[in-house]
């Protein structure tokens, strides 16, 4: 018994010693390509958060020393693989922005695999950082990160505006084409005015519900997640201050701020916990803890009036005409609906808006043709 209780003792600690090293070698590689990118940035504000990124992993490389040599394990010379060989040998070629995505990759990778090591406390959210960072830069615009993506990271865009706007009019485009398809689908099937009526208000109350319920699980779910991360930050603030402080540096940096100046503004906000934690919240995670992505009710009323607001512009006419009059002033109605619609998007694409417009029109009307050409063989096939 004592041998078989040794054996698996020892199995347990050589997986340990194993994820230590490999760990280790990743971290001193992680390093070794962050002081190659910032050899070769000509930018040298860039070449600067190469270099801090370097020292962040170069300190994680510390810390597995350290309990490898607690452990009583050898620590064994720094070799690169060729993996991180390979990309220094492509950044020196093709430049430093060809190699930023497979980085920021490689950092996501590694926050997965430290998300499941006790020893690992921490480092996970900054892998994750690292990863975010990374993409900023990588599609960086006259040479800073571009502010688009600085602001998204932010959380900026979260709720702005444009994307309220956009959302009414593609719900209000949902329901006008699908109750549009709908109607001309049971009309084309020659059935009474009085069922046509029954079906667009049925398809109405049923596109705008799921819409409504949809929209209130996706906004109810996000803030869920999004409370789940504030507290797993929370505790790493506590945990691990100077790292956290470092990140936020880093973002800073990132965005053009010297080195000095990153570092006094970090320690600053660092220096309260409920501001460093909105801080970071906006900074790192992208979240305002605010707002937690909106209210879930609010979105699911809206997605129902808007989908609501389009479905029922082809059945009004219905309720004062019937048969082809119906049909055909039904069809005019959409018609409009769809125009204006098409108008709207010329909102966010800039394209002219009698093109936008026809456009919108020409797609909605043929899937209206479709239906109704289905709904009158499957009307006739009944009636034969």
């Amino acid at each position: 018994m004592d041998k078989i209780t040794d054996t698996g003792t020892d199995k347990a600690a050589d997986g340990r010693t194993a994820t230590l090293l490999a760990n280790l070698d990743d971290e001193r590689n992680s390093a070794a390509l962050y002081r190659a990118l910032a050899e070769l940035e000509r930018q040298p504000k860039l070449a600067e958060f190469y270099r801090r990124l370097a020292e962040v992993e170069t300190k994680h490389a510390q810390r597995w020393e350290a309990q490898l040599r607690a452990a009583g394990v050898a620590i064994p010379p720094e070799k690169l693989t060729w993996r991180t060989r390979t990309l220094i040998w492509l950044a020196r070629r093709l430049g430093v922005q060809a190699v930023l995505p497979t980085l920021a990759t490689l950092e996501e990778i590694d926050s997965h695999a430290y998300a499941g090591q006790k020893a690992a406390a921490g480092l996970p959210q900054v892998e994750q950082s690292h990863a975010r960072l990374l993409r900023a830069v990588g599609r960086r615009t006259g040479g800073g990160v571009e502010g688009g993506l600085l602001a998204q990271m932010e959380g900026r865009h979260r709720s702005a505006g444009g994307n309220a706007l956009r959302a009414a009019v593609l719900g209000a485009n949902d329901g006008l084409v699908s109750n549009m398809s709908l109607v001309m689908g049971v009309a084309g099937a020659e059935l009474s005015g009085s069922a046509i009526l029954v079906t667009g208000f049925a398809g109405l109350l049923a596109g705008a519900i799921s819409m409504a319920l949809g929209e209130w699980i996706s906004v109810q779910s996000s803030r869920e997640l999004y409370t789940h991360q504030l507290e797993t930050e929370r505790h790493e603030i506590q945990r691990f201050p100077e790292e956290e402080a470092e990140e936020l540096a880093l973002i800073y940096e990132a965005r053009g701020l010297g080195e000095a100046e990153a570092r006094t503004l970090a320690a600053r906000i660092m220096a309260d916990e409920e501001t460093a934690l909105q801080t970071l919240a906006r900074d790192e995670l992208g979240i305002d803890p605010e707002e937690l992505g909106g209210s879930a009710w609010e979105a699911a009323i809206s997605s129902f009036v808007l989908f609501a607001v389009g479905a029922i512009i082809p059945v009004v006419p219905f309720l004062f005409f019937s048969g082809l009059t119906a049909v055909i002033a039904s069809v005019l109605a959409s018609a409009l609906g769809l125009f204006a619609i098409g108008a709207a998007i010329t909102l966010f694409t800039g394209r002219p808006v009698w093109a936008s417009g026809l456009r919108q029109v020409a797609f909605g009307l043929a899937a209206a043709l479709v239906t109704y050409g289905i709904g009158r063989v499957i009307g006739v096939s009944l009636a034969g």
